[in-house]
This record gives structure tokens, sequence and C-alpha cells, in this order.
């Protein structure tokens, strides 16, 4: 449990960038049959793409700011999968890596090495870049016929937000 102020607000940040994740995997889980395959205009991304194109980013970031935290590279074919457990795993992993490295570089002040002055700019970062494809992806469904229900996919994101934890409250 964390006890200064500082810990405590670590502590927020990375529950933020949990909460983040969770919506995203959330989303994924809730892409319609056939979804996966959306894209918003001809030449855009797929669905799958964007969510695969969201892990590719946080293992390149971390490759090049915080490579002891980024893991291997991506096995070969990697975009190509359209599994949503596979990709949900992917999300996961690469979600767990961000939070340590961030964690790592906030606790020794360590800086990152090519961009972002300040570790949780990081963060704010790919907390900024996911919620663009998360647009992105209503928005294909949508334009595919699919679009998901606010009620029902609030619930498992904008809800997510909302709640508080325990040691939030």
């Amino acid at each position: 449990m964390p006890t200064t102020q500082d810990e405590k607000l670590l502590e927020a940040v990375l529950d933020s960038w949990d909460r983040n994740n969770t919506i995203l995997v959330n989303l994924l889980r809730a892409v319609p049959a056939g979804g996966l395959e959306a894209r918003a205009v001809e030449d855009s991304m797929t669905v799958a793409e964007m969510f695969l194109h969201i892990h590719g980013t946080r293992w390149f970031v971390l490759s090049e700011d915080a490579p002891e935290f980024a893991g291997e590279p991506p096995e070969k074919g990697w975009r190509e999968t359209r599994d949503v457990d596979r990709i949900a795993e992917m999300l996961n992993d690469s979600a767990r890596r961000v939070r340590a490295a961030l964690k790592d570089r906030v606790e020794s002040g360590k800086p990152m090495l090519v961009r972002y002055d300040h570790p949780i700019l990081l963060l704010q970062h790919m907390v900024w870049h996911e919620g663009y494809h998360h647009g992105q992806i209503k928005l294909a469904l949508k334009a595919m016929g699919r679009p998901l229900d606010d009620e029902e996919i609030g619930q498992v994101t904008w809800h997510v937000w909302f709640d508080k934890t325990e040691a939030g409250t």
C-alpha cells in the first residue's frame, strides 16, 4: 500500500494505465462476429489491424526507450492473427511491459532513452494513441453496419474509468 504522496500519485497513474488496457481488451472482446475485418474507410486499417498496431506501437516504443522491458520482438506473422484470445494476450503482455517500464523509470529517476522528457509522457502518449484508435474501431464497426450499443459497451469501457477502487476511496 503506497504511503507517500509520490507513491500514491504513481499508483494512480499506473492504475489509469491498467484501466486503459482493460477497456481496450473489453472493446476487443465486444467486437461482433466479422467485425475484426471492418474498416472505417476503404484504405484504412481493419479493426484487427488497429488492435495489433496498438500492441506493436507499445513494443516499438519500449524497444527504443526502455529496451530491457520490451522483450523479444513480436513473432513472425503476428500481424495476421485474427484470434481474439491471442490478440488479448498480446495486449495484456505489452501493457504489463509498459507498466513495468513506467514504474521503474519513475522510481529510479532513469530517463527514457529516445523520446519523452518524463516517463509519464510515455503513458500519456499511449493512452492518447489508444483512445484515438478506440474511436476509429467504433467508427469502423458503425460503417460496416454493426455499431456497438452505447449502453452495453459503456458498461465495459467508460464505467471502468468511473469505478472507484478500495484504495482510491
